[in-house]
């Protein structure tokens, strides 16, 4: 590691929310010889940067392909000046309150020492002329947390805590910062981007015992948080616990475990009920959702008047007749206070959401503003949008999710006033998100659940939808008529033969809308290919075609399928520019699935988008390659850092799927994607295709599938809490 030591005389870039900053430093001294009274380039995450400030930086010098050589910063820490010149620079710079006069009076009484004399004592700047007491008070306090910033900055990165994360905390804990990190390590790991693992490290550099307290307790809390997200569950069994922690710890005995777990319930970090464990925040999250879903079922309905004859106005006006179970599904959903509607595709749960609509905005005059209409990812609050023809939202949206605090910015005691709340695909919320929109919506408002009991559930912690229709206790209406089926349709069909693990033959027969084509593993790729190409020249958009698949690194999996699916629907061209990002290139025109949720620009995980343009560093005011990317009219730009946030979007997860519907979904089945394929996983995948489905490969993987009978056991309270409610 090489280190320079210069003053920072220029801001290239600076993200003001990350603090990644390029700079320049003309370089005073160096370990490289070479560098000495050079103006470098240097790169890295700083706090807030001082022009005309000395700075000691460590790092190693790297070779940008694009913009030469470059400084990347690994530590860092402020040097106060001790040549005159520089001091008086130093002093008349715009982060203290004096002039170049008055720093020079103060460097001519004080010499070369100024600035160590003033923080040793800065009654030493009484005798300057005209230098009023305040704004010695200033100097010295700005001295000070120059002094002190730099000292915690470097000794957190000597540490082992990246720069950022030390600035990170310094933020958060002010000088306070250093005595947190002596008093408990661990108390930091909420507060900064690090693993569990990699804290631990720093911990035991600092000498920390495996079984030491303060250890044994961040262990149990990351042990429960890993294990129910892993599973899905809201509480965990002593046993199992105990199982996994103690390969991490110095042969714990079950009697500190257990003196640990009553530590931490006592701190109220977990819930102890009998023999199952929770964390706080999901003990709690149970318990809400069970006692308002309780309140909702039980408060007096107020009962739309006339609603039969209301419905046959509506049947009227849009030349249509809703079978019995219809209408008392959507009787039921606007009368009720709480609804649930569960059925596959072709259903008419489509059918159901947008007659209520209708009914409320055009029959009852019930104002847009009064109706919430949710969905737990970007796609299906699209989805709905177009059903109903009113705006949809994210649930993330709605309650105005604040990325940076983790939080909502809409709760209790901020509710949202719309009073009928309609939620799509439910069986996606997990359990602190339903948690977090029963607290931001009001306690009159009438709530419609509609998803399907049989899709995957949902990546967090919970089984919301489940527990609700399995408790027996709520008002759930289950639609299994088929209604969205034409003559030769055999896609809804197999989706209930799935369902009922019952393949008949027919999954090798083809049909106008469906086709199962076997070939090898080895051939998979190229017959992906052919299928796109034909369904092109038929003349199917690129945007109407989705391949699926439940894995990314194996030969046939997402990632090789995007590799050779770039190369039909968006050819190299040289009127399109490129940009690589380690072994993906992306162009423009491309495909781009989200990775992640980003709130600050409303785009959600599995949101799909296009690379509208491409602009090069020389080009873009950040001085850094940018990709601008098309969201439904929604336009985010990219810059290299945030690539970790994006894929190619020609090939899918089948859990990034969800939500979602495609006129022509393209399924591969091998050998290697079994471990992955279950019952539930297969049914989803099938259920996304809207107009024809093409299944390919080994169709002994595909059957594997259906009758995998894994199910996602999840260990979770809501439906018991449910029962305890009506039989207490």
């Amino acid at each position: 590691m090489a280190y320079i030591k210069g003053i920072y005389i220029q801001d290239i870039y600076t993200n003001q929310i990350n603090g990644y900053t390029v700079g320049l430093l003309r370089v005073k001294e160096s370990d490289i010889t070479e560098e000495i009274n050079r103006v470098i380039t240097f790169t890295g995450t700083f706090e807030e940067l001082k022009y005309k400030t000395t700075y000691k930086m460590e790092g190693n010098f790297v070779e940008h392909n694009k913009y030469g050589r470059q400084f990347l910063v690994d530590s860092y820490e402020i040097i106060l000046p001790t040549e005159e010149e520089e001091i008086i620079d130093f002093l008349s710079s715009d982060i203290f309150p004096i002039g170049e006069s008055t720093a020079k009076k103060i460097v001519d009484k004080l010499g070369k020492d100024t600035l160590n004399k003033i923080l040793e004592d800065k009654n030493n700047l009484l005798d300057i002329p005209r230098l009023p007491e305040k704004k010695i008070d200033k100097i010295y306090e700005i001295l000070l947390d120059y002094q002190q910033t730099s000292h915690i900055v470097l000794e957190l990165t000597k540490l082992g805590f990246t720069t950022k994360n030390a600035i990170t905390l310094l933020k958060k804990y002010s000088t306070n910062t250093l005595d947190i990190i002596n008093n408990n390590i661990y108390d930091t790991l909420d507060d900064i981007e690090i693993a569990f693992i990699e804290l631990d490290k720093i911990a035991k550099n600092k000498g920390y015992e495996l079984n030491d307290e303060r250890r044994l307790e961040a262990l149990t809390i990351h042990t429960i948080k890993t294990l129910t997200f892993n599973n899905g569950d809201t509480y965990l069994y002593f046993d199992e616990m105990y199982q996994y922690i103690k390969k991490y710890t110095d042969n714990l005995d079950e009697d500190t475990f257990e003196y640990i777990l009553l530590k931490l319930s006592k701190q109220n970090k977990i819930h102890i009920d009998k023999d199952k464990y929770y964390l706080e925040e999901h003990y709690e999250a149970e318990t809400y959702i069970a006692n308002r879903l309780f309140k909702l079922n039980e408060t007096k309905k107020r009962k739309l008047p006339k609603l039969e004859t209301k419905i046959k106005i509506l049947e009227e006006q849009n030349n249509i007749v809703y079978d019995k179970s219809q209408k008392d599904a959507i009787t039921k959903a606007l009368n009720n206070n709480l609804t649930i509607i569960t059925g596959g595709p072709g259903t008419g749960k489509t059918t159901i959401v947008k007659c209520i609509v209708k009914l409320l905005l055009d029959i009852y005059q019930i104002k847009e503003q009064k109706i919430a209409l949710l969905a737990p990812t970007g796609r299906a609050a699209k989805k709905l949008m177009e059903t109903t023809g009113i705006p949809a939202y994210t649930i993330h949206k709605y309650l105005r999710w604040d990325k940076d605090n983790n939080l909502f910015e809409v709760d209790e005691f901020n509710p949202n006033p719309q009073e009928y709340v309609i939620v799509d695909e439910s069986s996606m919320i997990d359990t602190m998100l339903l948690s977090s929109l029963l607290k931001g919506t009001l306690t009159t408002a009438k709530y419609i659940f509609v998803g399907d009991y049989y899709q995957l559930p949902s990546v967090s912690q919970g089984q919301i939808l489940k527990d609700m229709i399995d408790s027996n206790v709520l008002d759930v209406i289950k639609l299994n008529c088929l209604y969205r089926q034409t003559e030769g349709s055999y896609i809804i069909n197999l989706a209930q033969e799935i369902k009922n693990k019952e393949l008949s033959n027919k999954y090798l027969m083809k049909t106008d809308d469906y086709n199962f084509i076997k070939c090898s593993d080895e051939y998979i790729l190229n017959a992906v290919k052919d299928i796109v190409e034909k369904a092109l020249e038929k003349g199917y958009q690129e945007k109407d075609i989705q391949i699926l698949a439940p894995l990314y690194k194996t030969r046939n999996g997402i990632d090789s399928l995007n590799k050779i699916l770039q190369e039909i629907m968006n050819k190299p061209s040289k009127n399109k520019k490129e940009i690589t990002s380690g072994e993906i290139i992306y162009r423009e025109g491309d495909k781009i699935l989200q990775l992640v949720n980003d709130p600050d620009n409303f785009i959600s995980n599995g949101d799909i988008g296009y690379i509208e343009k491409i602009i090069p560093a020389n080009k873009s005011l950040s001085k850094k390659n940018e990709v601008l990317i098309n969201f439904d009219g929604t336009m985010v730009t990219y810059t290299p850092k945030d690539f970790i946030n994006i894929t190619h979007g020609y090939a899918i997860s089948i859990h990034k799927s969800q939500g979602g519907e495609f006129k022509l979904v393209i399924i591969p089945f091998t050998p290697s994607f079994k471990r992955m394929l279950y019952n539930k996983l297969v049914y989803t995948a099938i259920t996304r295709a809207k107009e024809k489905l093409i299944l390919i490969g080994d169709p002994n993987s595909f059957v594997y599938g259906v009758n995998n009978d894994y199910i996602e056991n999840r260990k979770t309270s809501l439906k018991e809490l449910l029962k305890n409610k009506y039989n207490s």
